[in-house]
């Protein structure tokens, strides 16, 4: 009797230590309020998970918040859209490739009065010396996003005085500040917070923003009540906005699950993950447009 007890004990613990049998293998990926708040994810991963048996937990944040989180070793990939950041990620060592996945558009919105006059137009640099010289309210993320990140591109490309700005911002639990240049005066409004928050303080004041399309649909046609801003100004290259998926390097975080890491990037620029990507539309528009296979249906 007792060498059953003990032969039952011995198995018991057995079963467990190891694994519980198939159970799903899982990556974290740190990633943009866009690629979530425009339902994509929502489309996309339950189909990479029906292919590879692989489950993505989803960090959504800013991308300068989600390439620190690669930085940190917090997670196995990142998903966002910085170009020059990500490239930087890749040469430091924190990733091991950047894989060119799709890209989406920014729009300027603003409210129907427009006292910039801006509606309609092509020209987003010319757009934006408008609002500058109405002194018309521009609300900006502030948060050192993607978003963030390509807005005060713009600003830069229009020749505009700049001035050296620093804004607290909340990453991963803690505050910090972050500092770049960006136009002078009280009409232009840097508040530190997400895509949603930051449309919804520009309705407020009646202003203006950048913003991703896919955010602004969902605010637009998704949203109970929806917003009153409206787009103003779209269609300008300078609006493109391309992302791109970069596995986190097991040479400096050896734990990093590189292996599914890595067959996710892959599974987002092959042929299905491609034209899933082509596919996606809200509101019967497409938001993303895929790179690796530009011609994916």
């Amino acid at each position: 009797m007792k060498k059953l007890i003990i032969a039952g004990l011995v198995f018991a613990a057995a079963a467990f230590s190891a694994p519980f049998a198939g159970a799903a293998e899982s990556i974290k990926m740190s990633t943009t309020t866009s690629t979530r708040d425009s339902g994509l994810l929502d489309y996309l991963l339950p189909e990479f998970k029906k292919d590879t048996g692989i489950d993505v937990l989803v960090i959504a944040k800013g991308t300068g918040a989600a390439i620190r989180d690669g930085i940190d070793g917090n997670v196995d990939v990142i998903f966002v859209h910085d170009p020059e950041r990500e490239k930087q990620f890749v040469a430091d060592g924190w990733g091991t490739k950047r894989y060119e996945v799709m890209h989406n558009d920014f729009v300027l919105v603003g409210p129907a009065k427009d006292p910039a006059q801006i509606k309609d137009g092509k020209d987003v640099l010319e757009a934006l010396r408008r609002i500058a010289a109405a002194k018309a309210p521009f609300v900006s993320r502030g948060d050192d996003s993607g978003t963030h990140a390509k807005e005060l591109d713009l600003w830069k490309q229009t020749g505009l005085p700049l001035a050296k700005s620093e804004q607290a911002i909340v990453a991963g639990g803690q505050e910090k500040k972050v500092t770049f240049e960006a136009p002078e005066g009280s009409w232009y409004l840097s508040v530190g917070q997400g895509m949603g928050r930051t449309l919804f303080m520009a309705e407020e004041k009646e202003g203006y923003a950048l913003t991703d399309r896919g955010t602004f649909i969902q605010q637009k046609f998704g949203k109970n009540p929806p917003t009153t801003l409206e787009i103003l100004v779209e269609g300008d290259k300078n609006l493109f906005n391309p992302y791109g998926v970069i596995p986190v390097n097991p040479e400096k975080y050896p734990a990093v699950k590189i292996d599914a890491a890595t067959k996710f990037a892959e599974w987002l620029v092959s042929q299905r993950g491609q034209e899933l990507i082509a596919r996606y539309k809200l509101e019967g528009q497409q938001l993303f447009f895929p790179d690796a296979i530009p011609d994916a249906k």
